[in-house]
């Protein structure tokens, strides 16, 4: 008989069976998004989540409007899906991740920084600690990718790594297209001593299958692990500290089947003692289709992800870019959210994490023999 292990954490459970045919041969379930953000005026690409911690209900939702300058943007929404903010300037600003207490002009300040594929740069805007507004930092300061001629030079995905051990901050970035190896550039993120932000080139590493491009990447700080989505080949998986042994090898490559498009946005789901998930999005037009991956591995095996624990929709269309975040956001959002880009309404679906949680179990179910 197959039998089911259910997962619980923070008052609500994925559920994992083991079955003889693969998890991603079940239809992908249906989970409604709680609601949608306002539209852009032009194309959105990639959410990335702030959490306010003086009253988490009032955390944004940031998102890029990738056109080119003078109107391509930073699109700032409250967690009701409406327009805060429209910060003009960004030259077709592409992805775009947040982080929190950077040291700048002696105040500990709250960052998003996002990649600007024709302005060959990042630009990095200081988040006020109520939420009230965003204001930019870099001042042209931030180029990258320098010296690489064409679609090599041009940043699009990027996640911001907070090193536990010391605090450095470093921005790990995809360029449009790239060599086979030493695909992704790491960069340090440092006060200029002005109350700007520089970088200071780290490294470069990772694989690439040689088809399509590498856009979306994720950090787990805690676990000191980056992924990336590889388009047309899978998820990789290394060492985000540049300084640890072994920092440029591959540790795992998985999500290599069950998609039908492109693997464009990652998001992390953190729960306490490394456990939680790693959510991918199959870029379907019409409906994408959202991958969940067990954090922590496989027992005994922490770089096995290569386990579907659920497969499901939710009305977003062509989505690029996604968000995670387990932190309780209020109310609406008790056991945290995922954030998707939306391309039919150029706008970003919000989604409940309880609401996915509660669907694993009918959808894994329907899997079994």
């Amino acid at each position: 008989m197959p039998w089911c292990r259910t997962i619980l954490a923070a008052s609500f459970a994925l559920t994992a069976c083991r079955a003889k045919r693969a998890d991603s041969a079940a239809p992908p379930a249906l989970v409604e998004a709680l609601r949608a953000t306002e539209s852009l005026p032009r194309d959105p690409d990639d959410p990335a989540i702030w959490v306010n911690r003086s009253d988490p209900s009032r955390s944004l939702v940031l998102g890029t409007m990738k056109v080119a300058a003078p109107d391509g943007a930073l699109a700032v929404f409250g967690l009701d899906g409406r327009l805060r903010h429209l910060v003009t300037g960004p030259d077709r600003p592409n992805n775009v991740d947040v982080d929190y207490g950077l040291d700048v002009g002696g105040t500990s300040t709250d960052i998003a920084v996002l990649t600007e594929r024709l302005g060959r740069r990042l630009r990095v805007y200081a988040i006020a600690a109520d939420g009230s507004g965003v204001q930019d930092i870099s001042a042209g300061r931030l180029p990258i990718l320098e010296g690489v001629a064409g679609d090599a030079g041009a940043p699009m995905g990027i996640g911001l790594y907070r090193r536990p051990k010391d605090g450095a901050l470093f921005a790990i970035v995809a360029p449009k297209a790239g060599p086979k190896e030493d695909y992704l550039w790491q960069y340090r993120l440092q006060d200029d001593g002005t109350g700007h932000v520089k970088a200071t080139f780290a490294r470069r590493f990772g694989a690439f299958g040689g088809v399509g491009e590498i856009e979306a990447v994720a950090v787990d700080d805690e676990l000191g692990y980056v992924y990336y989505a590889d388009e047309d080949t899978g998820i990789h998986k290394y060492h985000a500290d540049p300084d640890v042994a072994d920092a440029n090898r591959e540790l795992a490559l998985f999500g290599t089947t069950g998609y039908e498009r492109d693997r464009e946005g990652l998001g992390i789901y953190a729960l306490p003692g490394g456990k939680g998930y790693i959510v991918s999005v199959d870029q379907r037009p019409d409906e994408s289709v959202f991958h969940v991956y067990r954090r922590e591995g496989e027992p005994g095996r922490p770089h096995d992800h290569s386990k579907v624990l659920l497969s499901f929709k939710g009305g977003a269309d062509g989505t690029d870019g996604l968000d995670v975040s387990s932190a309780a956001l209020g109310p609406e959002f008790p056991d945290g959210i995922m954030v998707a880009m939306n391309s039919a309404g150029r706008n970003f679906l919000l989604f409940r994490w309880r609401d996915i949680a509660a669907a694993a179990r009918p959808s894994l179910a329907a899997s079994a023999p």
